[in-house]
């Protein structure tokens, strides 16, 4: 198979603690053929308000000393996880602007500033109503950020706050929202990821696959979301299985934001 991670997080992340050269070096062990690294930068901070500007400095020196160590046949990539672009559009369009950039996750951890912009993670979700609530909110921001597509590659863990919530959840009367905003995703020539969350998070995305593909989608990635190097790559061949079972032929890598697709089983 052909196995990519395109979603991992270095210390440059405010939840990781690990340098890229430790991650770089897990990803090549886990008999990768490309990984990306992709920072966490959210334009609302964890329990609302906006963060300060973002220093591509650090990211760019550790991107480009670990490149001179990689070994053959494995190939790292620069990219970033920017999450809460429809906050505030502008300023996503000038940071992403950096040409040394291949690729940007689009992602939304946070609750729209309205509801005062706490990441979902910090949600009690003790009943369902409030459950139900914080779903509503998050698809309306998503419906939001698909129509920036300057602002993104592929939409990030479109399923991300039921890793929070209960087990009974689920998203049935999102379905023809969520078709929507995968329809306009092809339209829009973007792609989506498959994010196993190390390989705990597999089969709830079979729905999300199988009305993309239903849309002519073909853009996909796949990322563990990775934290720590021992983590890097769980769930990717699973992830895999799952994609061809749904009419997937194909992963897609990115440089400078230009897509490659790459034959899933490629005999190796």
């Amino acid at each position: 198979m052909f196995l990519i991670d395109y979603h991992t997080h270095s210390e440059l992340s405010p939840d990781a603690d690990f340098p890229l050269a430790e991650m770089a070096a897990a990803g090549a062990a886990a008999g990768l053929r490309e990984m990306c690294i992709t920072d966490h930068y959210d334009r609302i901070q964890g329990h609302g308000g906006l963060a300060g500007d973002y220093d591509w400095g650090p990211a760019l020196a550790q991107y480009q000393a670990v490149q001179k160590g990689l070994p053959d046949g494995f190939t790292l990539r620069l990219g970033i996880e920017y999450g809460s672009a429809p906050f505030d559009p502008d300023y996503a369009r000038s940071m992403l602007a950096l040409p040394e950039l291949d690729f940007v996750i689009g992602s939304l951890h946070n609750r729209s500033p309205q509801l005062g912009g706490e990441d979902f993670y910090y949600g009690g979700y003790e009943d369902e109503a409030e459950c139900y609530a914080a779903l509503d909110d998050y698809f309306t921001s998503m419906e939001r950020l698909v129509e920036l597509p300057e602002c993104y590659d592929v939409l990030g863990h479109i399923i991300y706050p039921l890793r929070y919530m209960p087990e009974g959840i689920r998203l049935d009367r999102y379905h023809e929202r969520i078709d929507a905003i995968l329809r306009r995703v092809v339209e829009v020539g973007r792609g989506i990821e498959l994010n196993t969350y190390c390989g705990r998070t597999i089969e709830p995305w079979r729905w999300v696959l199988e009305r993309y593909r239903a849309h002519g989608g073909e853009l996909m990635t796949l990322g563990s979301d990775a934290h720590f190097p021992q983590r890097v790559g769980l769930g990717l061949e699973a992830g895999a299985r799952l994609l061809l079972e749904t009419g997937f032929r194909y992963v897609t890598t990115y440089e400078k934001h230009r897509p490659t697709m790459h034959p899933i089983e490629d005999g190796r």
